[in-house]
């Protein structure tokens, strides 16, 4: 089937495969993040000092992160020699084993040291996958769309990160309200496990998908590279660069909001985590419906607009959100999340046509999983522990908001920088052809 010929019923399947998947990877992912900002500092990590136990256990969330790389370079180089399908039936298997046994594992009152040490390799192990997932979840959803619905359905499938957060908050919000006795004995365990069925539903959508149309016809044509980690590297370096810190500011803003915040809510604000729960969830709803209305607007006037556009809003943003949230009205903290993850959606939603456009099909998967893994490292990783540290160092929320609007800055200059060329084309392009970069 050639790259022009997309049946329709392909494209729907192939964006609720990439959904599905997406938001049980993130799912799977931000439950450990909510476990390690309110429950592992006394299951896992026990301090003298409740602050110590706590920073630290927030950094065994962002070792997933760091384990990204991994992942993305071995995936990433997999998914443009093999193809989309097979790696991302690997990572989402990966994903629910890891996940599940977490939830099986033993605390550090049975096992010691070695409870926290097998909580890190398993932390490692979701990180890997998600290294792969990302990208390759992006491209077998772009790659089957119709170049004219791109940005729609590149739309829809970041509503999976949103969904799944949700679906994870949820999860904790059901659990949070047993008796803290029960919640750290056994209540804990319940959104780890649940992952089970639902991993088992998206590998059944993704076993019944076809390869990417696109990369069927690099392969068709013999145009696969024999390495194309070091080819991404040395063709479109600048490239991978720009996507790196193009991501910053949605990856900042999402970790701060959706993960620490739980925890500023508790230690700055005196609000349990139920209250924050009841604020964040439908906050996140602005995602899930902004997304695609994003995408359908980066269809007509281009991603790059709709990109700049609410990197720059994000850099206000932030302002607004923390005195909102600081008024501790449910409604005025509803307001708060609902503006801020406005400029989010539209940001986070342009992720999957913005930067896959800007590499050669043969390449697209490695250049895609290493710009968008290391911006993930620099922004998401350790934001929850740097915006803990920022707390306790001032006393004050203003250098938490500085630090976010500063990622997003960052995001927006990549972003304008990331098309901008004399012919009017993305770098990569022009290398493709030869022609001299800007």
């Amino acid at each position: 089937m050639s790259a022009g010929t997309r049946p329709h019923r392909q494209q729907a399947r192939a964006a609720l495969a990439g959904w599905f998947g997406t938001t049980v990877e993130f799912y799977d992912f931000f439950v450990y993040g909510l476990a390690a900002s309110l429950l592992f500092p006394k299951v896992f990590f026990p301090a003298a000092d409740p602050v110590v136990g706590t920073l630290i256990s927030l950094s065994s969330f962002g070792v997933g992160y760091v384990a990204r790389p991994f992942g993305a370079l071995l995936f990433g180089h997999l998914g443009d020699r093999m193809g989309r399908k097979s790696i991302l039936v690997t990572t989402l298997m990966m994903m629910g084993v890891a996940t599940t046994a977490i939830g099986l594992l033993p605390s550090y009152g049975t096992w010691g040291i070695t409870a926290p040490v097998l909580l890190v390799a398993l932390r490692i192990v979701q990180g890997v996958s998600l290294g792969g997932e990302s990208s390759g979840a992006v491209l077998l959803t772009v790659e089957h769309a119709e170049k004219r619905r791109r940005g729609f359905f590149g739309g829809i499938l970041n509503t999976g990160t949103a969904v799944g957060t949700i679906l994870a908050n949820a999860m904790f919000l059901l659990v949070a309200r047993l008796p803290e006795a029960d919640l750290l004995a056994w209540g804990w365990r319940i959104p780890f496990l649940v992952s089970v069925l639902l991993v088992v539903a998206g590998l059944v959508i993704r076993l019944g998908l076809r390869e990417s149309p696109e990369f069927a016809d690099v392969k068709g044509s013999g145009a696969v590279h024999r390495l194309p980690l070091v080819d991404v590297l040395r063709r479109c370096g600048g490239t991978v660069a720009l996507v790196t810190l193009a991501t910053l500011g949605a990856g900042v803003m999402i970790t701060v909001t959706s993960v620490y915040v739980l925890t500023y809510g508790k230690t700055a604000l005196g609000l349990s985590t139920s209250a924050m729960l009841d604020v964040l969830l439908p906050g996140l709803v602005v995602v899930v419906i902004g997304a695609p209305l994003f995408g359908r607007l980066a269809d007509r006037i281009g991603p790059r607009a709709v990109f700049v556009a609410t990197a720059a809003s994000m850099v206000v943003l932030p302002f607004v959100w923390f005195p909102l949230l600081n008024t501790k009205n449910p409604w005025l903290m509803l307001l708060g999340f609902a503006v801020l993850y406005i400029g989010y959606a539209g940001n986070f939603a342009m992720f999957p046509v913005y930067f896959s456009q800007a590499f050669p099909v043969s390449l697209r998967f490695s250049g895609m999983a290493i710009g968008f893994t290391f911006g993930t490292i620099f922004g998401n990783a350790f934001a929850p522990a740097i915006s803990a540290s920022l707390l306790a160092s001032t006393g004050t929320w203003v250098p938490i908001a500085g630090y976010m609007a500063a990622a997003s800055a960052v995001s927006l200059v990549a972003g304008l920088l990331l098309r901008e060329a004399r012919s009017g084309q993305p770098e990569v392009l022009r290398e493709e052809t030869g022609a001299p970069a800007a």
